[in-house]
């Protein structure tokens, strides 16, 4: 019987954030083949946070390029990433406001500085095509999001089109991305976030974790529970902080429950932990404890042990609907209004009646609100989304696991 091909599993792993870091071990678990290549955009070792060491896949076209393998984009709103975001959110945080004071205003710099750190010339370089893969035997992008795509300069929505019509497999995770695409003549499939699989693949991992280190703090901190909050670095100004540290106060007055921030992104424009550090000191509460890990397994118990999330992240949402919790995303003034992915995602795949965003001013009332939600049919409808995402998988594996020459 032949043997499967190898199968290079590409995203954007290569720098912290919870989705992003947990999308190749999804893959890699439902795929059933020991060789994989594990690629980002640079080279990076993340093993240290619970992700993996990345290859660069400039240097894997170098190396591979003319080989027979299969290429997996595996997830995350990968159709939008500009070269620029990209190239800075791979660097370290103090890098990154360096570079983007130094270049920001400076666009042929820019274009230079980026292309030497990426070693790419693409618009869209988390898109990758048998261009720079001339012996790609299939090209998978699953479960990719690209809210923004319609709003994207053409030269760049073109190249990210061309690479998506000639691949063998697409699907989105959400019905905006789908229909946009559909008016560009790709005609995607629709599956959930791979997250969608945590709690069924790595519950025990995360059992784990939740007996042991900071969460096993934070449970004994909090008796009788706690909201797991987190906002990225956009909510920092100080009237926004003020008027969150107003809203956790009170739901910690009317629920009883402790409130526990947490990073679900250290890379840049993520969320930032002197922000945090603020928030807590405008609350002035012993109901609030900042959560350092990084570590994304750790991220997941702590999420999977509250009793309900809140905040901006899209897989903060989606790992607490993985474990069946209450969930809101938390929208920003000034992005009042906007689909967002947090917003196309709720609309596709959350339950009716449960509140996409949430504006910072009704904070406490709908966390409370989301807390009274029936925690079966919050379970039931979890196991609905992973059996769907499991389902979707398996056209991926027989995809993979075919021989070149069934392929046509």
């Amino acid at each position: 019987m032949p043997q499967p091909l190898p199968t290079l599993l590409f995203g954007a792993f290569d720098r912290h954030n919870l989705g992003d870091l947990l999308f190749p071990y999804v893959a890699a678990r439902l795929l059933d083949n020991d060789d994989l290549l594990f690629a980002g955009l640079v080279e990076r070792d993340l093993s240290s946070v619970g992700g993996y060491q990345t290859r660069s896949i400039s240097q894997l076209a170098k190396e591979l390029g003319r080989r027979p393998l299969n290429i997996l984009h595996v997830g995350g709103e990968l159709l939008t990433c500009e070269a620029w975001q990209a190239a800075v959110m791979v660097q370290s945080p103090e890098q990154a406001q360096a570079i983007i004071r130094r270049l920001e205003a400076k666009s042929v710099e820019r274009e230079a500085w980026v292309h030497n750190a990426l070693k790419l010339s693409a618009q869209a370089p988390y898109t990758v095509s048998r261009e720079l893969f001339p012996g790609a035997a299939c090209v998978i992008y699953a479960a990719v999001g690209g809210v923004e795509l319609d709003e994207r300069a053409e030269p760049f929505r073109a190249e990210v089109i061309t690479k998506l019509a000639g691949a063998d497999y697409v699907s989105v995770r959400e019905q905006q991305t789908q229909a946009c695409l559909k008016r560009y003549g790709i005609n995607a499939r629709l599956v959930p976030d791979p997250a969608v699989m945590v709690a069924a693949l790595f519950e025990r991992r995360i059992e784990q974790c939740a007996g042991e280190g900071e969460v096993a703090a934070m449970l004994a901190a909090f008796p009788h529970g706690y909201v797991a909050f987190q906002c990225s670095a956009a909510f920092g100004d100080d009237e926004t902080l003020k008027q969150i540290a107003i809203q956790l106060a009170r739901l910690v007055a009317e629920s009883g429950y402790g409130v526990v921030l947490f990073r679900a992104g250290a890379a840049p424009w993520h969320d930032d932990l002197e922000c945090y550090q603020r928030l807590a000191a405008l609350m002035g509460s012993t109901q609030v404890k900042i959560f350092e890990s990084l570590n994304i397994w750790d991220i997941c118990a702590l999420i999977a042990r509250s009793h309900a999330y809140c905040g901006s992240s899209l897989h903060g949402r989606i790992v607490a609907m993985a474990f069946g919790l209450p969930r809101v995303n938390l929208s920003h003034p000034r992005k009042e209004g906007r689909s967002g992915k947090q917003v196309a995602y709720a609309a596709t795949w959350e339950l009716p009646g449960i509140p996409a965003t949430v504006e910072v001013a009704q904070l406490a009332a709908v966390i409370q609100q989301a807390l009274a939600t029936d925690r079966a049919q919050l379970t039931i409808h979890a196991q609905a989304l992973a059996a769907r995402y499991l389902e979707e998988f398996t056209v991926i594996r027989a995809l993979v696991d075919s021989p070149m020459e069934r392929r046509g």
